[in-house]
């Protein structure tokens, strides 16, 4: 039996679970954006009244004002975002088990065998879109075809310019409905990546169908390859119960509500972020063997900052170790200019089981057990039930990111 896989996106998420809870906005158009006297004024979601307005994600919101004056905006609140986002699975997993989030506001489903149920692919789209609008009042677009990669170019590039928001892309007319269209629109296909096939004469998923895959695996390696089978319509990864390949790194960062210029108060942050990844790292029970700093300067216009990383003799996950060699790399190529943005991660990442045998007759042992035994504290009692001493100055953002998920709060 053909595989029937759906990809089911929702229309402007954030926005439309504000909307639903400000019904008196219902008519009016509506951002969801961070605060612009913390810096994170951005636009994250603009609902469709908005996007009417020319208003894109991503643009400041005093740029989104001049636009549209009328305009309403209101705060994230990341929560009830994630709570949505697990009842439409809940609603998703009505129709079949083969639910796969792909992120907070879309999920594939593998519906092959529900059609005996509940119809033609068409018929359990329009279920789908009737029960989620009933429930939360989120209107959700449907991209249908045999893969992965079918159904969300399909949502992507046609669902959301339907009236009914749902397209049905058939493998036999990918050539017609595909391939014409630019190479941007290719699924995986980053804007650098396009810059590249570009600079190849490759201006649309025809022309990257038509080229020979031996050129473009020599010129691009296996992501070239992957690109190519997308053009195809080549997909055989399945709609998967647990995305979970195993991480590659743990990270954290933050933009900082004003430029910081001292090196004392840069440090205080430093060890913050040190100290969500080292948690992170815990509680995944896994060790990082790299540590990598990124940092951007205070300029918009001039690139500025470093990302720099260093491999340690010994794995890691204790907060103080990833905090002094995160400081080595700050001191070493910090040029000394003011900063907006800081990024800590870990990775090259191992099991932490392995790691605390072998180190057992050393001193470590004692301060690995401390962290776990910290991170119990802050689970049963808040994040700030147990703060550092530097996490009480002035330039610490402990407390403010405890109130948040993702960056913004809940």
């Amino acid at each position: 039996m053909k595989k029937v896989i759906f990809l089911v996106d929702m229309q402007s998420f954030f926005a439309s679970v504000e909307k639903a809870k400000y019904y008196h906005h219902l008519n009016q158009p509506l951002v969801v954006s961070g605060d612009p006297e913390r810096r994170s004024g951005v636009i994250l979601a603009a609902c469709p009244l908005a996007k009417q307005a020319g208003i894109k994600n991503g643009e400041r919101l005093w740029e989104a004002r001049e636009k549209c004056p009328n305009l309403i905006s209101v705060p994230p609140h990341m929560q009830e975002y994630i709570d949505n986002s697990l009842a439409i699975t809940d609603i998703l997993k009505s129709i079949t088990d083969l639910v796969e989030p792909y992120s907070i506001d879309e999920q594939f489903m593998d519906v092959t065998y529900s059609q005996k149920l509940f119809g033609t692919p068409e018929d359990i789209a329009r279920h789908i879109q009737h029960e989620i609008y009933l429930k939360l009042r989120v209107f959700a677009r449907v991209g249908i075809s045999e893969n992965k990669v079918l159904a969300k170019m399909a949502c992507d590039t046609f669902s959301k310019h339907k009236p009914n928001g749902i397209f049905h892309l058939k493998k036999d007319e990918i050539e017609n409905v595909l391939w014409p269209l630019p190479i941007e629109k290719l699924f995986r296909a980053g804007s650098k990546m396009v810059r590249h096939l570009q600079r190849r004469a490759i201006r649309t998923i025809g022309d990257l169908a038509l080229t020979d895959v031996a050129k473009i695996k020599k010129e691009w390696g296996i992501h070239g390859q992957v690109l190519w089978m997308n053009a195809h319509g080549i997909d055989y990864s399945p709609v998967s119960l647990s995305t979970t390949d195993g991480q590659k790194g743990i990270g954290n960062g933050m933009t900082l509500p004003r430029d910081y210029h001292e090196i004392t108060d840069i440090k205080v942050v430093l060890l913050e972020l040190c100290e969500e990844v080292c948690r992170r790292a815990r509680h995944a029970h896994v060790m990082g063997q790299t540590v990598t700093l990124g940092v951007t300067g205070s300029s918009y216009n001039i690139k500025t900052g470093f990302h720099r990383q260093i491999t340690i003799p010994d794995p890691t996950n204790i907060t103080l170790e990833t905090y002094c060699f995160a400081c080595e790399l700050f001191e070493t190529f910090w040029d000394g200019q003011p900063i907006r943005r800081l990024h800590v991660s870990l990775t090259n990442l191992v099991s932490d089981d392995s790691i605390q045998l072998s180190l057992f007759k050393e001193k470590r042992p004692d301060q690995i057990k401390l962290g776990y035994e910290t991170d119990k504290i802050l689970t049963k009692y808040g994040k700030t039930s147990l703060v550092r001493a530097s996490s009480l100055l002035a330039s610490s953002q402990a407390k403010d990111r405890a109130a948040k998920i993702g960056g913004h709060y809940k």
